[in-house]
């Protein structure tokens, strides 16, 4: 039966069904088939939606999406210019920056590509970069997004293997630093390799006006952050406040929104979250039945006949998760593999937060490896290049990601864990 599910699930995704829609069908039509009462489903669906901490994905979503189509953005450009702008290719450097602040805000991979594109695209190309390597960069910095907090893609992973969101949030920021530090240093090699321009002369009256005008994005994160490890607010409840303030920032500070941009950004934001949601609730019906059929066991088992190295196993793991990116979008794959994955890492020792980190940082490398890649079709669209010339670019900085998602399962000094892969 398991071998029904998965075959019609696969063939519902070459027939290009959506998602959601993909994992409904098959499991409805693989629990028909096995004779349980369909009223199942559907109270399953509910089940798996019904948890207070998804509140903080549909707000999340409107923050960043309130950031991103104001001048919030463009000021964060401007201030890590003044930062980093004065090295040789600095400009490269600066979309790296540029997108860590901006995923301190958003959460959304999508967003931060979107935000920083369109801001920093013009500015590359004047500047004689190659404008694919540029966009390639832009969309690799992007999967920033989904790792450094606060992050929807982490969310939804505390929800499905019940941790917490505040211990997820605290660990994704050294791993988050890390792929930016090492996206940065790739950037550094291949602007000496073309004779890159430095850009913007280092002024520190320049970087206080800039850290000026961008202190009002900046804050975002620290109010967020501070308030959850602080304990003044929940998780949750920090998402309603960053949309709060987002809608301040925008509509009083810059005003550069007005009630008819919210209204398209709320109704935007709603599709967004509609989406998930709907893919949150099929997934938790596929969740149910793989349980009940005991097949998350089943695959631990196998996995574990292969070898007893716990580090071999985890490199089968990393793969898993590396390939499941490359076909299904983060927040589907993450609803899908965390089921199945987690009580196998377990046997292992690998405490879940410790494997949340492991799932985010591989599934948001997905965001760049085609055919499903978000991230590339953002910078496609925000510097009008083809995507074949993109994704040919992408390359250094993909192998560059992978070797970070290395360091963060085999050196979990990373996230603050002093032991190797058995620390549970």
């Amino acid at each position: 039966m398991t071998v029904l599910l998965f075959a019609l699930f696969f063939v519902f995704m070459l027939l290009g069904v959506p998602i959601a829609l993909a994992i409904g069908a098959s499991v409805l039509v693989a629990l028909h088939a096995q004779g349980v009462p369909l009223m199942v489903v559907p109270q399953q669906m509910f089940q798996g939606i019904n948890s207070f901490a998804l509140v903080a994905v549909p707000m999340f979503i409107l923050a960043g999406d309130l950031m991103a189509q104001g001048k919030v953005s463009e000021k964060l450009v401007a201030f890590a210019d003044s930062l980093f702008g004065f090295l040789k290719g600095g400009l490269s450097i600066v979309s790296v920056g540029a997108g860590m602040f901006f995923a301190a805000i958003s959460g959304s991979g999508a967003a931060t590509t979107a935000a920083v594109g369109s801001s920093l695209v013009p500015e590359l190309r004047k500047k004689g970069y190659d404008p694919a390597s540029a966009a390639s960069l832009i969309a690799a910095s992007g999967t920033i997004g989904v790792v450094i907090p606060p992050s929807v893609p982490m969310i939804i992973y505390a929800v499905i293997a019940q941790q917490s969101v505040s211990k997820l949030f605290l660990s994704g920021i050294l791993p988050g630093i890390a792929m930016g530090v090492g996206l940065a240093a790739i950037a550094i090699v291949q602007a000496y390799r073309r004779h890159y321009p430095r850009g913007t002369a280092f002024s520190p009256a320049t970087i206080w006006r800039t850290f000026r005008g961008a202190s009002w994005g900046l804050m975002t994160p620290v109010i967020i952050l501070g308030g959850i490890f602080s304990g003044v607010f929940t998780p949750s409840e920090a998402a309603a406040v960053a949309v709060n303030y987002a809608l301040l920032v925008s509509l009083f500070v810059y005003r550069d929104l007005g009630l008819a941009d919210v209204y398209r950004i709320l109704i935007r934001s709603a599709i967004t979250t509609s989406v998930i949601m709907l893919v949150i609730a099929t997934s938790a019906v596929l969740s149910w039945t793989l349980s009940s059929w005991q097949v998350p066991g089943a695959i631990a088992q196998a996995v574990l006949s292969l070898s007893t190295d716990p580090y071999v196993i985890m490199l089968l793991v990393v793969a898993v998760i590396l390939l499941t990116g490359v076909f299904i979008e983060t927040a589907s794959a993450l609803i899908i593999l965390t089921p199945v994955l987690l009580p196998l890492v377990t046997q292992l020792g690998i405490d879940p937060i410790h494997f949340g980190l492991i799932i985010v940082v591989g599934l948001a490398i997905g965001m760049i490896t085609p055919p499903v890649a978000i991230n590339l079709y953002v910078a496609s669209s925000v510097t009008q290049l083809p995507l074949e010339r993109i994704t040919r670019a992408i390359l250094p900085y993909l192998l560059g990601l992978i070797g970070v998602l290395l360091l963060v399962v085999y050196v979990p000094i990373l996230l603050g864990y002093s032991g190797a892969i058995s620390h549970g």
